[in-house]
């Protein structure tokens, strides 16, 4: 059955579109936050115009602070990413904990498959968008515990979580959009119109 798939033209021509997007998102994230550091690789240029991901930082940053006031905590923002309750206890968004990772993840799955692209296009964005807002969750809830005292559930760190819940609503909307995808018309008639 496996080698099945493997002659598939279809399935090894979505298997190459996925790694090939996966790999440039992944490794092109990795790439724009080594030259955006001060460093050994720095370039001005990519940290002054492409820098993508500080600017998703900053967005977590901002709605973690919404979110902690909403939980009755008076929090900071601090320069080097820090997000801290007044008088208390911060976090720090390093760079592993933007989520680039699953963005990657589900835009290359998205991207690899067959389709409109303006349908791919909303799919996306509503996917990186819903992992935006469990990373959001995640940082106002280890910031709330580490204020509170709180333990880490069942001893496991935040990231393994944000892992856990992302990769499982990444499945989640895959099959959605599988779903979906099955009750779009197939193929047009020859007066132009759908066959439903």
């Amino acid at each position: 059955m496996l080698t099945g798939l493997f002659t598939d033209k279809k399935f090894m021509l979505f298997v190459a579109k996925f790694l090939l997007v996966f790999c440039i998102l992944y490794f092109g994230t990795l790439a724009v936050i080594g030259f955006s550091s001060p460093g050994h690789y720095y370039i001005p240029f990519v940290e002054n115009y492409l820098d993508y991901v500080s600017g998703i930082k900053h967005s977590l940053l901002y709605m973690v602070k919404q979110v902690a006031g909403l939980w009755g905590m008076d929090t900071i923002i601090k320069p080097g990413f820090i997000i801290r309750a007044v008088n208390g206890r911060g976090v720090v968004v390093a760079m592993s904990c933007v989520g680039y990772g699953v963005y990657s993840f589900w835009i290359a799955y998205v991207a690899a498959t067959s389709g409109r692209s303006v349908r791919k296009i909303c799919w996306i964005a509503g996917g990186v968008l819903l992992l935006w807002f469990i990373n959001v969750m995640r940082i106002s809830l280890l910031l709330l515990a580490i204020n509170k005292g709180w333990p880490v559930p069942l001893g496991i760190d935040h990231h393994t979580w944000f892992n856990i819940f992302a990769y499982l609503a990444i499945f989640i909307m895959i099959w959605l959009f599988e779903k979906n995808q099955q009750k779009l018309p197939a193929a047009k008639n020859e007066n132009g119109t759908f066959a439903l």
